[in-house]
């Protein structure tokens, strides 16, 4: 199973603590590097899912349609956006260790082999709900709230390797997923992905099989049409479309084919 993201959901949890300890009124209006955010937004959406983890809002009597992930996401953070910042930190301090502890349960089985689906992020075993959180809040973190591509700043410890990689396993175990025909359209021959750095490790991309899926496994075997290098952390944001993947990648072999494939790419 994937206890790492247990320890990296920790991690980052200092860091946010430490982020937060340092802040000012002023920095929770500051735009974001989440594209309609401000820093308060950010802060409201990682909480809100702590929160409905923990104490999930009864459904309504009519179920509204079903929505997508990032509008699911939307939802629950709608409601806090006239919040006080004493008010988030309250509801962040107040569901962590519930949060925290529902994620290792997670972990253990028969849980955490259960297949479930995760509206338009696909359908996963249960133990991985852990590495997309630690996913979700490293991003937040470290590309949207701090410096240099977010407004803030903090003396926090450099990324480690326990940190970044369950976020990065939890980006490739969702890709072939969350972007089913747009990639099974691009991707027409093997593509290797090499992440440098903490989190960082080698994936080969290979064309959709009988159920439409485009391949994603960690490997370096096998010929490929192109290899793309970046480090671990600049896939995060590129990988996301934060930002262009050209400053961060070099790609050797087949540059059109390479570009064709990393300009769709675009995780949840």
């Amino acid at each position: 199973m994937t206890r790492q993201a247990i320890t990296a959901l920790e991690a980052i949890h200092r860091d946010v603590l430490t982020l937060l300890d340092g802040m000012d009124d002023a920095d929770w209006a500051r735009a974001s590097a989440c594209a309609g955010w401000r820093v308060q937004d950010v802060f409201a959406h990682m909480t809100s899912n702590m929160a409905e983890t923990v104490e999930p809002t009864p459904p309504p009597e009519d179920p509204p349609p079903a929505m997508k992930a990032e509008e699911a996401m939307e939802a629950l953070v709608a409601p806090r956006k006239d919040w006080t910042p004493a008010q988030l930190r309250e509801e962040y301090d107040r569901f962590y260790d519930g949060w925290i502890g529902a994620m290792g349960a997670l972990q253990d089985e028969p849980m955490a082999s259960t297949v479930a689906p995760l509206a338009d992020l696909g359908s996963h075993p249960m133990h991985l709900i852990a590495n997309a959180y630690a996913f979700d809040h490293y991003c937040h973190l470290r590309i949207d709230l701090l410096a240099p591509t977010g407004p803030l700043t903090a003396d926090l410890p450099v990324p480690t390797d326990d940190m970044v990689r369950p976020g990065i396993d939890w980006m490739m175990a969702g890709l072939p997923q969350m972007q089913a025909d747009e990639l099974a359209a691009v991707v027409t021959a093997p593509l290797r992905i090499e992440l440098t750095g903490p989190g960082g490790g080698t994936w080969t991309l290979t064309p959709a099989g009988d159920d439409g899926l485009i391949g994603c496994a960690e490997t370096a075997d096998g010929d490929v049409a192109a290899t793309v290098t970046s480090s671990a952390h600049d896939f995060v944001s590129w990988g996301t479309t934060r930002a262009d993947w050209r400053p961060s990648c070099t790609v050797s072999g087949d540059e059109a084919y390479a570009a064709s494939v990393l300009d769709v790419i675009d995780i949840i």
